[in-house]
């Protein structure tokens, strides 16, 4: 069975192809099995890659990697990413897409820092 993140992905994907949005996803360099050509990355090893079909060739995602080749700088280079190593998609244009939680060294996610707040329990009030 397809992991909930290829289709979460896909459909992110999708959505802003077909709204005539340029998607663009977000990769953590540092995570194993990424190629990508070097010197492109910013200081915290991640990536912003334009994967609109104009944009590159031979784009194929599958439920464990997202590959194909795009031009950077004019040459053409190959690139793979891992969906683990996927830290967002978006559209260009609006911002809009989704996010996914960042694994740490040990491959762990990272710990929400509003997982162990107290919650206010609901309260009703009558409103005359």
């Amino acid at each position: 069975m397809a992991a909930l993140k290829t289709h979460l992905l896909q459909a992110v994907y999708d959505w802003a192809v077909s709204g005539g949005f340029t998607p663009h996803i977000v990769v953590d360099t540092k995570s194993p099995g990424v190629h990508v050509p070097s010197g492109y990355a910013d200081e915290a090893g991640r990536i912003v890659l334009n994967v609109h079909p104009r944009a590159l060739q031979g784009y194929v995602m599958d439920d464990k990697i997202v590959s194909f080749s795009a031009r950077f700088g004019g040459v053409s280079h190959p690139v793979e990413a891992p969906l683990d190593s996927i830290l967002a998609i978006y559209a260009k244009e609006n911002g809009q897409g989704i996010s996914f939680p960042e694994r740490n060294e040990s491959g762990e996610r990272e710990p929400d820092p509003t997982d162990n707040v107290p919650r206010k329990r609901p309260s009703l009030r009558i409103v005359k």
